[in-house]
């Protein structure tokens, strides 16, 4: 009787698994972002509780296109720009509609920075994830 040898079973591909581990820690060392932890005697600012309502300062633009500023009616942006005795003209701060089309927009945005605002910026609200 003839012993016949033991059929060798393939190895586990262990150093198959070890590359794709070690490589997924690289690219998730790369991608994402490693900064220093908080200090823990710091309390961050809880904005949860502040009223959602624009800045007094800033012209508001309807869905339809109306602009008001402080309650008033706006029917032009250059005027609109020229009316500001005593405020600071350069910088103008926009709260659009969020159905306000963007190319009414940009053409409000324009016309703001034809009638000589250095920049004109556009107050947005902050996306909360979920």
């Amino acid at each position: 009787m003839q012993v016949q040898p033991r059929k060798r079973s393939g190895g586990e591909p262990t150093i198959a698994l070890i590359n794709v581990v070690f490589l997924m820690l690289v690219f998730f060392m790369i991608a994402g972002t490693l900064s220093p932890p908080l200090d823990p005697d710091v309390t961050l600012v809880n904005t949860a509780d502040l009223e959602n309502r624009p800045p007094p300062d800033a012209l508001v633009i309807r869905a339809d296109g109306t602009m008001n500023y402080r309650g008033e009616t706006v029917t032009d942006a250059a005027a609109f720009l020229e009316s500001r005795e005593g405020e600071d003209r350069e910088i103008v701060r926009l709260v659009p509609d969020r159905a306000l089309p963007a190319a009414d927009l940009v053409a409000v945005g324009r016309a703001l920075q034809a009638a000589g605002a250095k920049r004109v910026l556009i107050v947005s609200e902050k996306e909360v994830g979920q």
